[in-house]
């Protein structure tokens, strides 16, 4: 029996011997496709190729692609461990054809590895095709010898892939494997809806171009896109019925069985659960690998979902303690041979799922405890039905189990809105979906024409900035190609030879000056929208520039010079970071501008000042050390196999150039660099915050910046210490005994203003009046907060032992509003139902639970007249 890692690489391997680049999967996380929020196939990396916005090095290409389905059309999560092949992360085997071979190839190449090589019975085999495409089916026919009977075409829905409403599209032909006797199933039809036949590779021929009218020209140079999914190939090689009885499933399974106490086969639930856990402890691995942590939005929501679900399904089981987070550390494990990068991201992957574990243990606390508070409330209000918003609520802000809550509902006499339930799913994951979707990467028409004519921009800026000689190739206006830019226009140039850098890698591009012989001009930006196209958007300050012009290309120096100190620093504060926290450290997003930089990265929490000030010396101790900053260029893989750090979803050329700080640092990176690390000069950390859960954010200026903050440093701490009249090395020490004297001088303030107020109320439960048999207090109190406010409420409740106390006070443009009820009148005249009138007369609005509700407003003006109205508002709702 073949493992899952010899089918993989047998894959890999035969098509290499076909002349294909073994292309590296790329990451979960797709790199500038807002279109997608996961990868979810192997085509996802090459899009821009088939679109034609991108070039490669190589014509045929083949990968073992990550891939996710837990959003959109491609959402299996519901189905994940109830059917035999569903899965949230799974691999997909695929070759790749860029005009290169088209059909008859495609089909040989599927035909002879599933028959010769992995050596699948012919009779078993299935295949379909598109009801139109004769060519296909002639092919399968004549050219392999597949018998008409086991040819099946199909139409539109089943076999046509494209890859949008408009764009590149085409038929497919798919292979399908007969289960029979592994599933016991050897009688139902082919189409029928049964786990006989499974579907184990599509082959995509893209071979048209489809406008918005619907209209499909040829494309000219048709294009192959194929898909097999490793977990189902498996399946088949290994002789099993089920994707999970596969040895990428079967010892996590077992695992999870003998942690949880459960052995595989107990029950049917049972084993749903097992196979659950499974899965999503393998999708939680390669997701926080490839830098995503759970989080409230987008990502890191869908992350969330997923292992809280498997720690539902863990308790399920009866398992009460964390224990998922050594799951994902044995996925790590298991598929090392093909992911050894899974190794740094091991230790860092548990940190988190064990975090998320032990929060979700109280959430489930904190969430029966509010599921109580709904079911008090409702009661009070005489309703039977659980609405929808606080069920999502629980869901949303608590990560309650919405199965769970309409369990114990049930279990409570409630019945639960669950249309109401799925409205706010949805408009949640419109929200969640609007913090990652943009639109298509914008690129004119006419970047695409001109990328089409291939020119070609040396670029000399790594040694070269000024004085650079060079030919006008083209020109453009607004969306359109000119032959001339007069005085005061602006537009794009396209050079033959260029010193400007153009905007990658988080690094802004290169401005400065373009001159000729009747010309001034200068440049504003350098953009590289579409593949090989570099554009230098300029304004014509004298003169015209025309096409076929020779032209002196100089970069704004000192502007270059501030930009390489803060890029070089930018490597060396990612090795540092790496050094202090962990190799688990990956850069999610960069700014290196002639100002400051920025740097994004992966860490589970904020970083300590004893870190911070670890991380700033390790920087300027390899400053001060002077080391020559080296740059070579070297075969991708090699380079990733030497130890170069990689950008994290980026996508390289096969010869990359590669930057190092020789025994610190070594990255990919194609931007501008300092000659040595002592021109940096010195180094400096401006702030660290968190800009999302799981990625924090370091900012920080270099060289004369650096000088003038620590020089604007000394002059604060000399004027802070001549203000306190104290010395410098005392200065911590007379500020936490200033700021301890504020507190207390503080707190005597609201003691006395507390104090005020009850001199004032100390006749309210006198002053009370009768409506319906019912003592109500209302008044306005001046000069408290809201936590006085509200012990001032319970010193008169206490007071008038049954009764409604209604207080409320100004400050500073806000109102606060607060409403108590005796425990004998909660359900005559619940507090979060009295409070919600009183609140809109002055502009707000609050809840709270029957015995006590809390409001803000708007309006102080208004609060008068709404503390009169309070008596009213008791009589109506008494009526009532």
């Amino acid at each position: 029996m073949k493992s899952s890692d010899e089918i993989r690489e047998i894959f890999l391997k035969y098509f290499e011997e076909k002349e294909h680049k073994r292309v590296k999967s790329s990451a979960l996380v797709p790199k500038n496709d807002p279109t997608l929020l996961f990868t979810n196939a192997g085509m996802n990396q090459f899009k821009d190729v088939f679109l034609g916005r991108d070039r490669r090095e190589y014509s045929r290409a083949t990968s073992s692609q990550k891939c996710m389905r837990v959003s959109g059309k491609h959402n299996d999560l519901e189905t994940v461990g109830r059917t035999p092949r569903h899965h949230t992360f799974f691999e997909m085997l695929g070759n790749f054809s860029f005009g290169d071979y088209f059909k008859t190839e495609a089909i040989e190449f599927a035909w002879e590895l599933c028959t010769e090589i992995y050596g699948l019975d012919k009779d078993r085999l299935i295949i379909t095709v598109f009801e139109e495409d004769d060519e296909a089916f002639g092919i399968w026919r004549d050219h392999v010898g597949v018998s008409e009977d086991r040819i099946y075409r199909c139409d539109e829905h089943e076999n046509f892939w494209s890859m949008g409403d408009t764009g590149p599209c085409g038929p497919c032909s798919e292979l399908h494997y007969d289960m029979g006797d592994l599933v016991g199933d050897t009688t139902s039809p082919f189409g029928a809806d049964c786990d006989r036949f499974m579907e184990i590779w599509n082959l995509v021929f893209m071979q048209f171009n489809r406008d918005s009218s619907g209209k499909m020209t040829p494309l000219p140079s048709p294009s192959i896109d194929t898909g097999m999914g490793l977990e189902r190939i498996a399946c088949v090689l290994q002789g099993v019925g089920s994707n999970y009885e596969t040895d990428l499933f079967t010892p996590i399974i077992a695992e999870a069985g003998r942690l949880t106490g459960v052995p595989y086969g107990t029950s049917p639930d049972s084993d749903t659960s097992l196979r659950i856990l499974a899965d999503h402890c393998r999708a939680t691995m390669f997701l926080i690998d490839d830098g995503i942590v759970p989080g409230n939005e987008g990502r890191g929501y869908v992350l969330r979902k997923i292992l809280r679900r498997a720690i539902r399904h863990g308790r399920m089981l009866g398992k009460e303690e964390p224990f998922i987070y050594t799951l994902t550390a044995l996925v790590a494990e298991l598929m090392h041979h093909a992911y050894p990068e899974l190794d740094k991201s091991r230790e860092y992957a548990a940190k988190v799922v064990k975090h998320e574990e032990e929060k979700f243990s109280a959430t489930l606390s904190t969430g029966l405890g509010r599921l109580e508070d709904v079911f008090e409330r409702l009661a009070g209000e005489g309703q039977k039905t659980v609405p929808g918003e606080d069920l999502f609520r629980l869901y949303d802000t608590y990560g309650f189990p919405f199965d769970l809550a309409t369990e114990i509902a049930g279990e409570r006499g409630f019945q639960v809105d669950i249309s109401g339930f799925n409205q706010e799913l949805e408009q949640q994951r419109q929200r969640a979906r609007a913090s990652w979707k943009g639109g298509e990467a914008h690129v004119q028409a006419i970047h695409q024409k001109l990328a089409a004519r291939t020119f070609k921009t040396t670029f000399t800026g790594y040694d070269e900035i000024t004085e650079v000689e060079a030919k006008v190739l083209a020109l453009v206006a607004g969306d359109e190609e000119v032959t001339t830019l007069s005085e005061g226009d602006e537009g794009e140039v396209i050079l033959d030879r260029t010193p400007f850098y153009s905007e990658a890698g988080g690094q802004v591009a290169d401005q400065g000056s373009i001159e000729g012989q009747n010309l001034q001009a200068e440049v504003l930006d350098v953009q590289t929208p579409v593949g090989g196209v570099r554009l230098h958007k300029i304004r014509v300050l004298h003169g015209e520039i025309s096409v076929g012009d020779s032209v002196s290309c100089s970069v704004d120096r000192q502007r270059r010079l501030q930009t390489v100190n803060n890029h070089t620093a930018t490597h060396l504060l990612q090795a540092a970071l790496r050094n202090v926290l962990g190799e688990h450290v990956k850069q999610a997003g960069s700014l290196v501008a002639p100002e400051r930089l920025r740097f994004d990265f992966t860490h589970y929490k904020g970083l300590s000042s004893w870190e911070l000030h670890d991380i700033e010396e390790k920087v300027n101790l390899k400053i001060r050390e002077n080391i020559k900053v080296q740059t070579s260029v070297q075969d991708l893989d090699e380079a990733i196999e030497a130890g170069a750090t990689a950008l994290f979803g980026e996508k390289y050329d096969q010869k990359v150039r590669v930057v190092s700080v020789p025994g610190y640092s070594k990255e990919l990176c194609g931007g501008t660099h300092v000659d040595r690390t002592g021109d940096i000069a010195l180094f400096k950390i401006l702030s660290e915050s968190s800009i999302s859960a799981g990625v924090r954010r370091v900012e920080a200026i270099t060289g004369e910046a650096a000088v003038d903050r620590f020089l604007q440093d000394e002059a604060l701490l000399g004027d802070l210490s001549h203000q306190l009249n104290t010395r410098r090395d005392n200065l911590s020490a007379a500020v936490v005994k200033l700021v301890g004297e504020l507190k207390e001088a503080s707190k005597e303030v609201d003691r006395l203003r507390l104090q005020l107020a009850q001199q004032e109320s100390s006749s309210a439960g006198s002053e009370a009046r009768e409506i319906g048999g019912i003592k109500v207090v209302a008044q306005k109190v001046s000069n408290v907060d809201r936590n006085a406010l509200r012990q001032l409420a319970d010193q008169i409740c206490n007071k008038l032992q049954s009764g409604v106390v209604v207080l409320g006070t100004s400050s500073d443009g806000k109102v606060s509003l607060v409403v108590m009820v005796s425990d004998d009148l909660k359900g005559r005249v619940p507090a979060n139902r009295l409070i919600q009138p009183i609140a809109r007369l002055v502009g707000g609005g609050g809840g709270g639970k029957p015995d006590l509700a809390e409001a803000g407003g708007k309006n102080p003006d208004a609060l008068d007249e709404a503390i009169q109205q309070t008596y009213s508002i008791v009589e109506e709702q008494l009526g009532a």
